[in-house]
């Protein structure tokens, strides 16, 4: 991943979200959060960033980053209140985008303890598994300082 100008990246998604917001104000009732890759793609990119992780290619299966001691890591980004998996990650980082652009880490370890929380659930039709941040943040606070995700620097 090439070298980042923090602050530029920091000031650019700042710029997006107060754009969503002025368009909101303008049109009353019409709502212009970003969704789907844009979503996912500005999340992969903040939690690269904070956690200093080597970004994969896209489309990788499983996950999207690398740690600086190899952990495979799924990122997951939302603006509502839930997240879905299609399949177990090694280890996972979830967050919240808020509308200011920053960020709330609600997740940060073995994509396992997330997995096990759909044992015995019927896949729905989408084919993914939804879970709650509510949910995810109870988990995260039970797991251990040695199984989260550690920055490369």
């Amino acid at each position: 991943m090439p070298k980042i100008d923090h602050k530029k990246f920091a000031a650019l998604i700042e710029r997006l979200y107060r754009v969503v917001t002025e368009l909101e104000e303008m049109f009353p009732g019409r709502h212009f959060t970003p969704d789907g890759h844009m979503v996912g793609s500005i999340g992969e990119c903040l939690v690269a960033d904070a956690f200093d992780l080597l970004l994969m290619q896209p489309s990788n299966e499983g996950f999207d980053a690398l740690d600086a001691t190899g952990k495979r890591v799924e990122i997951k980004a939302t603006q509502s209140d839930r997240v879905a998996f299609r399949s177990c990650p090694d280890y996972t980082i979830i967050i919240r985008i808020n509308k200011n652009g920053t960020f709330e880490t609600c997740y940060n370890g073995p994509g396992r303890t997330i997995w096990d929380t759909f044992t015995g659930k019927k896949l729905p039709s989408n084919g993914q598994y939804s879970i709650s941040l509510g949910q995810v943040r109870e988990l995260n606070s039970n797991v251990a300082d040695d199984q989260r995700v550690v920055g490369i620097s």
